[in-house]
């Protein structure tokens, strides 16, 4: 099964690219990316904006030439497209940004200065580290309970015994697709003084989201997660504490006036967008918004539940394949199911599926320690993910090749090579810049 999509203008919503890659034992097959939640692949109708603008790019914002002028409209009328994608109200302000980390650090560095914060431990670091690095005397987090009722009871208990400013939760678990009801979280939040902001990186892209409706005070988003991967994200939500916070880049745009000895700052949206901006960047997510919007509702949340469940049951029948869960209770997840392989190194079994069959999944901590280390595999796990572009084949392969790693074990050999598994005498072309760049990043 494959979802089948029509957006107009462009021919197509699937994926522009369908890559084929080499593998160890030789020959070449189509890539299986079950790895969505990492970077999406770029939409046609995201591409075919970014092309359409890309010969008339010039500066935005305070240039008379034509060109600066048409660029600075893209730009604010991609800003318009963003807000109304995530249901924004009439109040409210979208700042662009570069990903959801972006965004969180940039409302870190607005809230009031004595103003404690509430998170779960179910986290991903975007959501966790800019409320730590601000005071651990000012972020509170709290340990999930095993069902979602046990949560909302604990954090009720929480918001009863302490006056926090800010409740910030996960719109989707970037480990397992699991989900609070975000309405009851905001009623919670709002009764006890406090406001909601929602990482909506793993949501936003997977279901339809709306400020309105859920009564949260802010979103945040990536675009490289929505099928916009050209370096921009947002902040969406109320202008007060924007409108008045710490210029999160003082520089050229975000100021009305600059002496010597004094700066006076421009209210939100552009208070907090110094430097040059990022139009293609905004042009490709509110393609990207645009082109989700335009498909018939429940379509895309439809195609990715059946892939999901055919993923649970086809790694559920493996022997000594284990699902990781948060809450019992849960109900319709995103398409995120994190695993792992009775013995074996996830990152072993990530180099088996990428070398002998073609299939990219993630492995490691997903900048989730605290939630691995609790859910007992601090040493990691594998993740795959479906979007908009994966189909049953796909999934089918990932199980088959799991059920064959448990039964016989990788087919050749693997070594580590700087913190991960290389096949040893890699054939594949590029393999050497590989294994050179495999120690580049840092630690999962």
């Amino acid at each position: 099964m494959s979802l089948t999509l029509d957006c107009r203008p462009t021919a197509a919503l699937l994926p522009t690219l369908g890559s084929q890659v080499p593998l160890v034992t030789g020959g070449s097959v189509d890539y299986a990316n079950l790895d969505v939640a990492a970077s999406a692949p770029a939409l046609a109708p995201v591409a075919a904006a970014v092309a359409e603008a890309l010969p008339g790019y010039a500066s935005v914002h305070r240039g008379a030439g034509y060109l600066s002028q048409v660029c600075t409209a893209r730009y604010e009328s991609a800003r318009d497209t963003v807000a109304a994608f995530v249901g924004a109200r009439e109040d409210d302000v979208c700042v662009l940004t570069r990903n959801t980390t972006d965004s969180l650090s940039l409302l870190a560095g607005c809230l009031p200065a004595d103003g404690a914060v509430l998170v779960l431990d179910v986290e991903h670091h975007a959501d966790l580290l800019p409320w730590q690095q601000r005071s651990r005397d000012l972020c509170d987090v709290l340990v999930a309970a095993p069902t979602v009722a046990g949560t909302l009871d604990l954090l009720a208990d929480a918001l009863a015994a302490r006056r926090y400013v800010l409740v910030a939760v996960t719109g989707a678990s970037n480990v397992t697709g699991e989900s609070l009801p975000l309405r009851r979280v905001a009623d919670l939040a709002h009764a006890h003084g406090a406001l909601l902001v929602v990482d909506g990186a793993q949501l936003v892209p997977h279901r339809r989201f709306s400020l309105a409706d859920t009564g949260a005070d802010w979103v945040a988003l990536s675009g490289h997660k929505l099928y916009a991967p050209f370096g921009t994200g947002a902040l969406v939500g109320r202008r007060d504490w924007l409108d008045t916070g710490r210029p999160y880049l003082p520089g050229g745009g975000a100021v009305g006036q600059v002496d010597l000895d004094a700066t006076t700052w421009v209210p939100a949206p552009h208070r907090h967008e110094g430097g040059s901006p990022n139009v293609l960047g905004a042009v490709a997510l509110a393609a990207a918004c645009d082109a989700l919007a335009a498909l018939a509702p429940g379509e895309l949340e439809e195609h990715e539940r059946r892939l999901r469940a055919r993923l649970v049951e086809g790694l559920t029948a493996v022997d000594g394949v284990r699902l990781l869960r948060i809450w019992s209770d849960s109900v319709d997840p995103t398409g995120v199911v994190s695993f792992t392989v009775e013995g074996a190194d996830p990152g072993l079994v990530a180099a088996y599926l990428s070398a002998e069959h073609g299939i990219g999944v993630r492995d490691g901590r997903f900048c989730a320690h605290p939630l691995l280390a609790r859910l007992g595999v601090p040493g990691g796990a594998l993740r795959a993910s479906v979007g908009v572009g994966t189909s049953s084949d796909d999934v089918d392969r990932l199980v088959a090749a799991i059920t064959r790693f448990v039964a016989d074990g990788p087919g050749t050999t693997y070594a580590v090579v700087d913190g991960r598994h290389q096949p040893v005498g890699d054939p594949r072309p590029a393999a050497d810049a590989a294994a050179r760049g495999a120690g580049c990043g840092p630690a999962r």
